[in-house]
């Protein structure tokens, strides 16, 4: 595509995307025009996309599979860390064959691990199938036009590239069996992060290739969870009589594959279970994570189904449940050590500390950032939040039907350059009284105190506003004097210390309209970390902040 614009420097250019679940979220739109349009033979795209499925870091959990299906771009998803170096350059490869944008699923169990790979000197080799291409091809194609040909992009997508994609999949076998017993009664089908469940869970049961012989239980791993194809699975486990496919969260692979099957007839439709037993009776949970121990459950239960007759298979059945009722005890057993309880907090030295408090009687909305915190705290009267780039929009709805008459809204200077002008752009245009307190600490403290995308300073940020129609803006400072000759080229920028900070509140607080205060005050973790000078931390003062460990106190 880097052709249109002229001569080109170079033959071809991939790209790599990353972004959290709920950065998947934001960018849909992006990559369904990005996904139809297609992708150069000697480029490519990979998007990872980054899952939280127990919302350790995020406001909700999240699972992107469903936004990748909706724009039909292909999901890859690792087990391991060997796993995320080849899918990632299989990515790139299916991306160049069959012209679409390639999602890579990760979470954290398999991208927070460490392991020794070997890693070939020439990278791998991939098989290009036997696939009738179309005369025009399957890569983005500069002769079709928009609006003319809108429905040819999409026929080519579902009807050319799309078996394309399962065509790939096959041929270089990215699905595969990992245990295949000669007959097969269960067959365990597995997705990345719950195939090292599964793989624990057989470990656990003391399952190895033996006893899955004597039991006829298989596993059969997919690489790519969509579009799935069946033709590798059915080759290896053509006469399993039921599948027990473990996923995470919602029953992406699992609803597929009974898709597929239905159309067999009943007679040579074998049984697919996941979520639910063949009874409707639940079995493996959607919500939060899997556990090991869930897991064992689940498949314990469906041999004690599938086993059958065969002197050999039931002493075995038997083993496997001693097996499992001393996992049970050993995970209801042990002493429970109460530690001393602790709420989450602001660093010492945090401004937020400070910036986050409102005067009595007042109203304050939080956000996402470090600051989200003062949710837990109840005398800061801090109540809601949104997604990142709708703060304020609960009173911008509610204001009209409430007999509040003023809130404030926290909002991080990070989430201000990456969408948060937009919720005040809104809150204008709609004539909120509202004021934003724009929290400037010059670092993205809740992912390791990166300095913030463009660098806006508090200067650029209030000349913004106050051209864009906020009715007032101060700027208060833990260093006022530093400001004092930048602020006299903003017309209409109050300047004041952080020890004014309550009146300046106050005051705005009676100004009807859209008004602001940008706070700012170098966050500490970042502070500390670019003087180059070290402390000692005191280990028993450290407290986790949003997943990273800070010290909330310093020895000298």
């Amino acid at each position: 595509m880097h052709t249109s614009f002229g001569p080109a420097r170079v033959d071809g250019v991939f790209g790599y995307w990353y972004g959290k679940g709920p950065g998947v979220d934001r960018t849909g739109d992006v990559f369904r025009h990005a996904n139809v349009t297609g992708t150069n033979k000697l480029g490519g795209v990979l998007a990872i996309a980054g899952d939280d499925h127990a919302a350790q870091s995020s406001t909700f959990a999240h699972q992107s599979d469903g936004i990748f299906q909706s724009v039909m771009m292909p999901v890859m998803q690792p087990s391991d860390v060997e796993e995320i170096i080849e899918y990632g350059l299989a990515g790139i490869a299916l991306s160049r064959f069959a012209g679409v944008w390639v999602a890579m699923k990760t979470i954290a169990e398999v991208v927070e691990s460490s392991a020794v790979v070997d890693v070939p000197v020439h990278g791998p080799v991939f098989t290009t199938p036997e696939f009738d291409v179309p005369k025009h091809g399957l890569n983005w194609d500069a002769s079709l036009n928009w609006p003319a040909d809108r429905m040819e992009y999409e026929r080519r997508l579902i009807e050319e590239r799309l078996p394309a994609v399962r065509a790939w999949v096959v041929a270089n076998r990215i699905n595969k069996p990992v245990l295949q017993p000669s007959r097969s009664k269960l067959c365990l089908v597995t997705i990345g992060k719950a195939h090292q469940d599964v793989m624990q869970a057989l470990a656990d049961l003391g399952i190895g290739s033996a006893q899955a012989e004597a039991l006829g239980l298989g596993v059969f791993k997919y690489g790519v969870s969509w579009p799935v194809e069946t033709e590798t699975l059915l080759e290896a486990f053509g006469g399993c009589g039921e599948f027990l496919v473990v996923e995470e969260k919602q029953p992406i692979i699992e609803d597929q594959i009974k898709a597929e099957f239905y159309g067999r007839g009943v007679g040579r439709r074998p049984a697919v279970v996941g979520k639910t037993d063949d009874r409707g009776r639940k079995l493996l949970k959607a919500t939060g994570e899997l556990r090991p121990l869930d897991v064992a459950e689940a498949i314990v239960a469906r041999l004690e189904v599938r086993v059958g007759v065969g002197r050999e298979a039931n002493e075995m059945l038997r083993e496997v449940k001693a097996k499992l009722e001393g996992l049970r005890r050993r995970s209801e057993g042990g002493e429970l050590i109460r530690l001393d309880a602790r709420k989450p907090f602001f660093c010492a030295g945090c401004p937020h500390n400070r910036s986050t408090k409102a005067p009595d009687g007042s109203i304050t909305g939080a956000g996402i950032g470090c600051h989200i915190m003062a949710l837990s705290m109840p005398e800061r009267n801090t109540t809601l939040f949104s997604h990142m780039g709708g703060e304020g929009m609960h009173w911008i709805g509610a204001h009209e039907f409430s007999k509040a008459k003023h809130t404030f809204q926290n909002l991080g200077d990070g989430t201000y350059a990456h969408s948060g002008s937009l919720a005040i752009r809104a809150a204008v245009a709609d004539g909120a009284n509202i004021t934003y307190k724009i929290l400037y600490n010059d670092a993205v403290a809740m992912t390791g105190g990166q300095p913030v995308e463009g660098g806006p300073s508090p200067l650029d940020i209030a000349g913004q506003l106050l051209s864009e129609g906020v009715a007032r803006v101060e700027l208060v400072s833990d260093e006022p004097k530093k400001w004092r000759k930048g602020v006299k080229r903003v017309r209409g920028l109050g300047l004041h210390h952080r020890d004014e900070m309550e009146d300046v509140q106050k005051d705005l607080r009676d100004t009807y309209g859209v008004t602001a205060i940008i706070y700012e005050q170098t966050c500490d973790r970042s502070g500390v970390a670019g003087s180059g000078t070290s402390f000692p931390i005191r280990p028993s003062a450290c407290s986790s902040t949003s997943g990273s460990a800070r010290a909330v106190a310093i020895v000298r």
